[in-house]
């Protein structure tokens, strides 16, 4: 699931390259307005200004220009730490401008848009002729550079002769400028491309959004507020996000449904429920808008849009048939205010909610374990359960699922992770000991399945230089990904995922070896899963129910396994990766686990 810090949003999975894209939320005239940018060279004088005529209403800065030479002048960004620049991709985009004292006679030219390398040289260039007005004009670009750069300490540029803003008025204003490299299923204002596949490498089943603490705010006026993530990108204000840096909301509603529904996912959509992080719970009696809009999110997602207004906006975006949508999360963490929700809040959300979304399933947010709290007014059928702790309480808690009682109650194991050593120390990557541990905790998930319907890494995203939490499960830089341990035995969970849990025996119930057993019943496969976390190899026979037939004895499978304290970091990505490992199948099969190891062993049976 996303959690908007570290730039795993801006800078992240959305694909914008341009930091600080349209002066959001920032005062201008100071040094933090011009974050990210700077003048081409040392005749090009810019600063943010306060637009007497804005591009919207939404965006009232703009960044001005003006030129200290009859030479070239011009803007550039440096990006999120840096600019991808690859030679086999089109890079596409736009920008607005104005000459806010253009002269009645208006003056002609070329803007030149691309990208330097960090020595200052074009690498890519694409110029656009243009006519002075004071009006906002929109140009359009896309370039392809002739050659890659050896680093990402690159810069996106647009430039223009200085006589042209002298003669034009003596400033230029810009406003709205993006640029996207090739983006996920090629999707306009889309996603960015190797952090989309990684993620569906895994084969995850849903996603959770918008994020936890990032919906809620730091105060209920600045919440998350979905409608103001919709239309166009000049009508989005952007946010001052909960992890310090500034959203600028182009991941929007919107954009993460349609990027779910491109990843083949199923959306678990967060809506906000009167508690922000401040400490503030609303009052009852002043619910009533909060939940307004919360029905309003919804029916932007699925509603008609030949009846509904939001629905409608979501058509205008192009998608006019209703999203996916089967759960609605009411909150985030709300364990945290534990008395408004479960006295008034989740009763007051809910109530409104089913009454108008009844086909819809509801996820309450104020448990810490399966020992559910009470609730005023109608029971939570589902929960959302978060934990974060050290390799031996993963261990340990294998079971925790399986001494629940089967009352109905349904579980989402929305956050988890090993974020310390077994004394305490914290971890700046997932470790091979965590990871496994993590393993030996999901092997309770299949085998709870009739409990646990759903459950999620956190966090799923950091930008290596704006580190905020650790670990995570997958780092990256401008140009490159960093694949945990964790990583990879998540992957193994969702490739090798059963439709059935089989009930098996193993030798395994005083060793340090979990295992689960489950069944592709439309592949004819039998997944395996062998979890050792000891420090030495132990022996696991795994016998199968008589009624399984085996097609073939031929086994393949995978394993990730490392000495203890292993990690994949930037300068060693790859010290713990899977390999593949081969088997003889049979109804009873006998397979060594090494110590600190996540095993899959396929079986072809039916």
């Amino acid at each position: 699931m996303p959690m908007l810090l570290q730039h795993s949003g801006d800078g992240g999975l959305y694909g914008e390259l341009l930091q600080n894209r349209a002066f959001q939320k920032v005062t201008p005239g100071t040094s933090a307005s011009l974050t990210a940018w700077a003048g081409l060279n040392s005749n090009s004088h810019i600063a943010v200004v306060a637009a007497n005529v804005p591009v919207s209403s939404a965006l009232p800065n703009a960044l001005s220009l003006t030129a200290g030479t009859t030479s070239t002048v011009g803007i550039t960004n440096s990006g999120y730490f840096g600019i991808n620049v690859q030679s086999n991709w089109t890079y596409h985009g736009s920008f607005y401008f104005r000459f806010p004292s253009a002269p009645s006679q208006a003056v002609s030219g070329d803007f030149t848009v691309g990208m330097l390398n960090s020595a200052g040289t074009a690498v890519a260039a694409a110029s656009y002729a243009f006519t002075s007005s004071s009006g906002w004009q929109q140009i359009t670009f896309r370039f392809t550079p002739s050659s890659t750069p050896s680093g990402t300490a690159n810069l996106f540029f647009v430039q223009l002769p200085g006589s042209l803003v002298t003669s034009g008025g003596g400033s230029v204003q810009f406003a709205m400028l993006t640029c996207f490299p090739p983006t996920f299923k090629n999707r306009i204002n889309g996603m960015r491309l190797d952090i989309s596949n990684a993620l569906l490498a895994m084969n995850p089943g849903f996603f959770r959004f918008p994020g936890g603490n990032n919906l809620e705010g730091q105060t209920a006026a600045s919440r998350w507020l979905w409608s103001n993530t919709v239309g166009s990108l000049v009508s989005r204000p952007g946010r001052q996000g909960d992890w310090g840096y500034i959203n600028t909301d182009g991941l929007g509603l919107y954009e993460y449904l349609q990027w779910i529904e491109d990843m083949n996912m199923e959306p678990i959509m967060a809506v906000w429920a009167g508690y922000s992080l401040d400490g503030t719970s609303q009052a009852q009696s002043a619910l009533g808008p909060y939940i307004q809009d919360a029905i309003n999110q919804i029916e932007f997602a699925i509603g008609d849009e030949s009846t509904n207004q939001y629905a409608a906006i979501r058509a205008s975006m192009g998608h006019s048939a209703p999203f996916a949508l089967t759960y609605i999360e009411i909150g985030n963490e709300d364990f945290f205010a534990t008395s408004s929700y479960d006295s008034y809040r989740w009763s007051a959300f809910y109530t409104a909610l089913n009454a108008q979304f009844p086909q819809l399933k509801f996820i309450a947010t104020s448990a810490t374990s399966g020992f559910v709290p009470s609730v005023t007014g109608p029971a939570p059928q589902f929960w959302d359960l978060h934990i974060y702790s050290n390799p031996n309480f993963f261990t340990n808690g294998a079971y925790n699922f399986d001494i629940l009682p089967r009352n109905g109650l349904q579980f989402f194991q929305g956050e988890y992770a090993t974020t310390t050593t077994n004394s305490g120390s914290s971890i700046a990557y997932p470790f091979i000991d965590g990871s496994i541990a993590e393993a030996a905790y999901m092997a309770g998930f299949d085998r709870n399945s009739d409990i646990v319907f759903a459950a999620s890494y956190a966090p799923l995203l950091n930008h290596v230089s704006s580190t905020q939490w650790t670990p995570n499960l997958v780092t990256f830089t401008p140009n490159s990904l960093i694949l945990s341990t964790s990583y990879y035995v998540q992957q193994m969970f969702g490739v090798y995922k059963g439709d059935t849990y089989l009930n098996s025996t193993t030798n395994a119930a005083s060793s340090p070896v979990q295992w689960s057993v489950t069944k592709n019943t439309s592949g004819n496969q039998l997944f395996l899963k062998a979890i050792n976390t000891g420090t030495s190899t132990n022996t696991i026979v795994f016998t199968l129910p008589s009624s399984i037939t085996i097609l073939s004895t031929a086994g393949t499978g995978s394993i990730l396994t490392a000495a203890a304290g292993t990690m994949n970091t930037p300068s060693n990505p790859n010290a713990a990766v899977p390999k593949s490992i081969t088997f003889t199948a049979g109804k009873t099969i006998t397979y060594n686990t090494p110590p600190l190891s996540a095993s899959v062993l396929i079986v072809s049976a039916k």
